[in-house]
């Protein structure tokens, strides 16, 4: 660097250390340069003008400081009849000369020039000046805007000087910055102090413009940068990125995450030590900035590969915090609905930030998101019937593609089903959570949605071992969520030794169980009798294509024996499961009976204790009911009468449970 670029700042005031003394001051906001008029006429047409003009006043302004001087001696008394604009107007004058003599007997400089309203501030002059004294400038994405948009200001164009900074401003800016969306960016950045000059110039434009036509086609390691640009910026990208048919779905997607994780405090987990030390908006802010991202989302459903459910569920998170509209909060549900088969428990659980009602998580919003999901599978089934329906009539081959469309949603609807079985669990132990918006949420889903009913059924054991206060029509109405038909032999046997089910809820798990033993039993003797299936027996009639005949001949004997001794050791096993089957039936019979004859006992005396003329109750469904208060029985009536069982919480998770059963039936849980 020459010594022509060196300077030093003295309180509000830079000066260039040149071993000359300066000769004009440049007034840069509150900073003073003290430079030299000569290098910096030679690039800037502007500073040539004014500092030219200054030199045509000092004459002009001596000139008549001469001719009021001969003036007043000439009219010697006549001047006591000056006015008093002309007494003022001369101290100013005299004030004037005294500062320029002054400056001369100390050197100081005779021209000062104020730029209030230069772009870029006081760091873009100083960069300017120094490239006026030759000192090489190293552009950067960073500083290119605020140096075209000075160039421009100072008029340091190719008509006053060769190779000046316009020109140089220019082709760092097309060749370096535009063909780089992450560069462009910064440089877009850099253009929202510098407005309107920036705007004028073109600059914020060309970089909109360049950010949008190569979003699709560079990496993704520059969408981080999205996060410096303000909400108005930002805006006009994604609209230049919508309004173009080359740019893919998953870029404007990422370019929607990325600013949002930058700018909105609290929406990550991985972000907050990054955003820790950057500073935090207002609230007011952050809600513009959550509502604008939401207003930026696909209309159509989301890839689910850069839009996940936890970012969606994330914002719905933050937009109850930062209260946001009602519009806002429920375009989201909507959206969030689109992924719900592929959230998580982590994600559902919304804390309740809304004083209406006392629960710990907001129930509601997940109510209102599992009926957007329902509404959506329902409008998505009708039109695959329509589909199917109009296939049919066409070909049968597309009709069979047409139904194998219908898998996929039917999978959502499981994977959802044991979501909302999971947070059931995970809310019944709130005290506030009343019965019926528990129930309400739990019969949301249709009955194909559970393969099998633990979940729920861990669930309602739980919210009945957090409400032990529970009126019996109101038990009795938490425990119809669950249907006995749907639960495995694991939870039958739990939910039999349950002291918290009413009585008639254990009569029909018992009743259910027995019923699935004996039909298990019965499909075990068919199996090992040989008895064929319907629908085997039909494919064994099935006349086989020559060609196949032919071909499988000569392996026929082998495949027969290895067919027989897979089926002695197939049999051999299946009498010894059904002679286990056996016994339990025999000791859940027995076990019926016993309860059967406590139930009497139980009637007889509350019929003896009851008003004269009182009918005798026998059923066991009265029985029940009369027992769900405690009015009419002891609070140990299993233990007295034989029915003594350990009572614990149910742990049948349905991963667990249903994957025993699962694996043996041959489906996925």
């Amino acid at each position: 660097m020459s010594s022509a670029g060196r300077g030093a700042t003295r309180g509000q005031a830079w000066f260039c250390t040149t071993g000359l003394p300066s000769d004009v001051v440049f007034e840069v906001q509150d900073m003073s340069f003290h430079l030299h008029k000569f290098p910096l006429m030679s690039k800037s047409r502007k500073i040539h003008r004014m500092v030219m003009e200054q030199e045509e006043e000092q004459p002009a302004r001596q000139r008549r400081r001469r001719r009021r001087r001969s003036e007043g001696s000439n009219a010697g008394e006549e001047g006591a009849a000056q006015t008093e604009i002309e007494e003022a107007e001369e101290e100013v004058e005299e004030e004037d000369e005294e500062e320029e003599q002054v400056r001369k007997e100390e050197g100081q400089p005779s021209y000062c020039i104020a730029f209030p309203d230069f772009p870029g501030g006081q760091g873009t002059f100083e960069t300017a000046a120094k490239f006026c004294y030759g000192v090489r400038v190293e552009l950067t994405a960073w500083n290119v805007a605020p140096l075209r948009c000075a160039a421009e200001y100072l008029e340091m164009t190719e008509e006053h000087a060769e190779d000046n900074l316009t020109a140089r401003a220019e082709a760092y800016l097309e060749q370096a910055v535009l063909r780089h969306p992450g560069e462009a960016t910064k440089a877009l950045k850099s253009c929202e102090e510098l407005l309107p000059h920036a705007e004028e110039l073109g600059i914020v434009g060309r970089c909109v413009e360049a950010i949008a036509a190569r979003s699709s086609a560079a990496s993704r390691s520059w969408f981080d940068d999205l996060a410096v640009l303000g909400l108005h910026m930002y805006k006009r990208v994604m609209a230049a990125m919508a309004a173009r048919a080359d740019v893919r779905t998953e870029a404007k997607e990422s370019c929607l995450v990325s600013y949002a994780r930058g700018t909105i405090p609290g929406l990550s987990r991985s972000m907050r030590r990054r955003l820790a030390s950057a500073p935090v908006s207002s609230e007011v802010e952050q809600r513009e900035l959550l509502e604008a991202v939401v207003g930026s989302l696909p209309a159509d459903k989301c890839s689910g590969r850069v839009v996940t459910a936890k970012f969606l569920f994330a914002l719905l998170r933050t937009a109850h915090i930062l209260r946001t509209s009602d519009a806002a909060r429920a375009a989201l549900e909507r959206k969030a609905a689109t992924q719900l088969e592929h959230a998580t428990l982590e994600d559902v659980l919304i804390p309740n930030y809304s004083g209406a009602t006392e629960t710990l998580y907001d129930v509601d919003c997940v109510e209102r998101v599992v009926r957007h999901f329902l509404a959506e599978e329902e409008e998505l089934g009708e039109a695959e019937a329509s589909t199917s329906a109009a296939a049919i009539t066409e070909e049968p081959e597309a009709a069979a593609a047409a139904t194998t469309l219908s898998r996929p949603s039917a999978v959502a609807m499981v994977h959802v089903g044991k979501l909302v079985d999971s947070y059931l669990a995970e809310v019944a132990s709130d005290a506030n959570l009343k019965p019926a918006k528990f129930c309400e949420l739990a019969l949301a889903l249709p009955d194909h949605a559970r393969i099998y009913d633990d979940g729920v059924y861990r669930a309602v054991d739980i919210y009945l071992k957090a409400h032990p206060r529970l009126t019996a029509e109101e038990r009795d109405r938490v425990c119809g969520v669950v249907d006995c038909r749907k639960l495995t032999v694991e939870a039958c046997t739990h939910a039999a030794q349950n002291e918290r089910l009413p009585l008639r809820a254990v009569l029909q798990v018992l009743f259910f169980e027995q019923l699935q033993l004996r039909r298990a039993i019965t499909g075990t003797l068919l199996s090992s009798s040989g008895a064929p299936h319907p629908q085997a027996r039909h494919h064994r009639y099935q006349q086989p294509r020559p060609a196949a005949v032919a071909a499988s001949r000569h392996s026929v004997d082998t495949a027969g024996e290895a067919w027989r001794s897979t089926a002695m050791q197939d049999s051999q096993v299946l009498r010894l499961d059904m002679d286990s089957m056996r016994n339990r039936v025999q000791d859940l019979e027995r076990e019926c009976s016993s309860m059967r004859r406590a139930i009497k006992k139980i009637d007889g005396r509350g019929s003896s204790c009851s008003a004269a003329g009182s009918p005798h109750r026998s059923d066991a469904g009265d029985a029940a009911a009369a027992s769900a208060d405690g009015s009419s029985r002891p609070a140990n009536w299993r233990s007295r009468y034989g029915c003594k069982f350990s009572t614990q919480v149910c742990d049948s998770h349905a991963r667990n449970v249903v994957a025993s059963r699962a694996s043996r039936m041959g489906m996925s849980p």
